[in-house]
């Protein structure tokens, strides 16, 4: 091997395999290692440290190997200064950009660390000024901006463990995803998170899915943004459009959410509830107008909370306010992150997964699904502070809100 770097990794490196993994990414992108020095912990809480010399044939392929590796703490002992290549043209980097991970990053510039703004994945550094570096979408890219290219110059940190006010770590799901565990102490754990993220001043995101509706737990969520746990919202524009169908017609695509069964004509509820609202001009004005008296959407507008609805090609409709620019919708999303410090994804998988790519893994991250495969795919996909509850999302809601909206009844 022609080209080496030493880096160090610290954590609990044995029990969480961490170790492993990064050995592992160093082999599979076709570099070599050394293992210089490993300090175990002797208590359970006790840190590890190693130092490993990574090689590889090419500083191109130690590049890459080096980047990939830092998706787990991984930074070189010597990282250098970083360096900056123009973008050759509108939405497309160097090709030798450095890719960040959604760790807490900082770059080094003229002799000193500079702290990146918005830590994302899948993203490029742009330094607009030597004091300041943000990142930046292939797609937001402009040709000339000054991108930090290679692995040189940049360092990463992972996040603190989040502890509730008695000191306690909120890893209650550390183990593999699994529905054996006790739900309400789950719930409850939950809901003194979010008691502190308020008394904190930050915010509460939530991604949905259309099942809020469909298990009737509308009602349990229009709790919790009455009570203040919900600031911001993503979701597609199925959610709103069943919820809207519900208080419309009392019905989720055509069934009768009092009695569970169908009702005459009830599959054309929910693009006749999309065209009361296309005809308002936005949920907004139909909640003004007096068309939209109940439900998730008219709870938001009513007490002034942020929603961001991306749709998709399977849309009918769409609604008005939702975004049919995907683009558009992911620099809507963005704009409604800072200042959250909790984010809680409920019985959606693609806008969960969307969302994870776009937060920092300092925000910490509760997924709840009755589908295992919707935790496991969200952590897969890079948003490893993910903590998975699986779960009826209805029961999940209603004991939630049982919880922090103490004059909810189901």
């Amino acid at each position: 091997m022609k080209h080496t770097e030493t880096v160090e990794i610290r954590g609990h490196l044995m029990d969480s395999g961490v170790l492993a993994k990064v050995l592992d990414d160093v082999l599979e992108y076709g570099g070599d290692y050394q293992i210089d020095r490993l300090d175990l912990g002797r208590r359970h809480d006790d840190e590890s440290r190693a130092r490993i010399t990574i090689g590889a044939t090419a500083a191109e392929q130690l590049d890459r190997i080096l980047m990939r590796v830092q998706i787990h703490g991984v930074n070189q002992v010597d990282p250098g200064e970083a360096s900056t290549k123009p973008a050759p043209s509108d939405g497309v980097f160097p090709d030798d950009f450095y890719s960040t991970t959604n760790l807490n990053t900082q770059v080094r510039l003229g002799g000193s660390w500079v702290e990146v703004e918005h830590p994302e994945m899948d993203c490029g550094l742009l330094v607009s000024d030597p004091g300041l570096v943000r990142t930046i979408p292939v797609s937001d890219v402009k040709s000339g901006d000054a991108i930090v290219c290679g692995a040189a110059g940049v360092k990463v940190e992972l996040p603190e463990k989040v502890a509730d006010a008695d000191g306690q770590t909120f890893e209650f799901m550390s183990s593999a995803v699994s529905s054996e565990k006790p739900q309400a102490l789950l719930v409850r754990q939950i809901a003194e998170q979010l008691r502190e993220v308020k008394v904190a001043g930050k915010k509460i995101l939530w991604v949905g899915g259309p099942a809020i509706v469909h298990t009737g737990a509308a009602p349990a969520m229009v709790a919790l943004v009455e009570a203040g746990f919900v600031d911001v919202m993503f979701a597609g524009n199925a959610l709103a459009t069943h919820d809207i169908e519900a208080n419309l017609f009392g019905t989720s695509l055509g069934v009768d959410l009092n009695k569970g069964s169908g009702v005459p004509h009830g599959h054309e509820h929910h693009i006749r509830a999309i065209n009361r609202i296309r005809g308002c001009g936005s949920i907004a004005k139909a909640v003004s107008d007096g068309v939209l008296t109940g439900g998730v959407m008219h709870s938001l507008v009513t007490h002034g909370k942020e929603f961001v609805l991306v749709g998709s090609v399977r849309d009918d409709g769409p609604l008005p306010d939702v975004f049919t620019d995907v683009i558009e919708g992911q620099r809507a999303m963005r704009a409604a992150l800072p200042g959250v410090g909790f984010a809680i994804m409920v019985a959606t998988m693609l806008h969960s997964i969307a969302t994870g790519n776009i937060l920092p893994a300092s925000v910490p991250l509760v997924s709840v699904d009755i589908n295992p495969a919707t935790v496991t795919k969200l952590a897969d996909r890079g948003s490893a502070q993910a903590i998975g509850v699986i779960t009826d999302i209805g029961l999940f809601l209603e004991q939630l809100a049982t919880e922090l909206a103490p004059s909810y009844r189901r």
